[in-house]
């Protein structure tokens, strides 16, 4: 049985920035693949797997915050997903100092996390 989500426009909003930062991270990927002059990896290129699996984890971690019978864990779980939500917007700044074309899409991201948080935030007064 899969459990589905209370609140579909969080979850619908969730979906889409995993999906948005999959294309993203595909994009920039092949701008930070090759080594530098140097011979040393772009270090910005960790940060494109960071936020895919930050992404990942958002709807899993709604649908558990929602599911769960007490408060403290509802909470424990919304919590979660503040804290995903802040550092999947932090990666974002620091793939924007990347030296990259695609670093222009990230500015898409970080306007759809900023509708995520105000969903967020009401979301979470719901629970």
């Amino acid at each position: 049985m899969k459990l589905q989500p209370k609140n579909k426009r969080l979850y619908k909003k969730a979906l889409e920035i995993f999906t948005l930062s999959r294309s993203i991270s595909n994009y920039l990927n092949h701008d930070l693949a090759p080594l530098r002059n140097d011979g040393d990896e772009n270090p910005h290129i960790y940060f494109t797997g960071d936020i895919i699996r930050q992404s990942d984890s958002l709807a899993p971690e709604i649908i558990k915050a929602e599911n769960h019978t007490f408060q403290d864990d509802r909470l424990k779980h919304a919590n979660s997903i503040l804290t995903i939500t802040n550092r999947l917007y932090k990666n974002c700044e620091r793939l924007e100092k990347a030296e990259s074309n695609g670093k222009d899409f990230l500015i898409i991201l970080r306007k759809e996390l900023k509708k995520f948080k105000r969903l967020q935030y009401h979301w979470m007064m719901s629970l």
